[in-house]
């Protein structure tokens, strides 16, 4: 019997490697909070995912329950942090981008159905002090 000829083998391994790195999506950040976003009324798609800065607002999920608590708390990247704290941050997204994409900064805040309007609209008065005013709510489609 003739051997098997392997020499296509590196090719094909290759071009495997390749679609898995192209379709796979990294997630950049973890989410620490729940969110169980509202049923939205008018639904508008971004234009450009890359230029969205997100600010999460629920409860801890269960496992961080115990150090944080179940009270409302504010997830900027993979950290709790404070409204004080969002100033630094949009400064911080904002330096991450060109020059010309800066003005189409988005925020968009995702928020759990059950949080208070307190802490949205704390969040809301730190974005105006720092000048992000392009604003979106996530929220799901409605149910049909």
């Amino acid at each position: 019997m003739p051997a098997i000829s392997t020499s296509s083998l590196p090719d094909i391994v290759f071009m495997l490697l390749f679609f898995f790195m192209v379709t796979t999506s990294m997630r950049e950040t973890e989410n620490k909070v729940m969110i169980k976003l509202p049923e939205a009324s008018q639904v508008v798609k971004l234009e450009r995912k890359d230029l969205a800065s997100y600010i999460n607002i629920g409860s801890p999920i269960a496992p961080m329950q115990a150090q944080y608590g179940t009270d409302a708390r504010i997830q900027l990247n993979d950290s709790f942090k404070t409204t004080s704290d969002i100033r630094d941050f949009i400064a911080a997204e904002r330096d991450a981008m060109s020059e010309v994409d800066r003005q189409f900064m988005t925020t968009v805040i995702r928020c759990d159905s059950d949080v208070h309007m307190g802490i949205v609209s704390d969040v809301k008065q730190e974005l105006r002090r720092c000048s992000a005013l392009k604003i979106m709510y996530c929220a799901r489609k409605p149910a049909k």
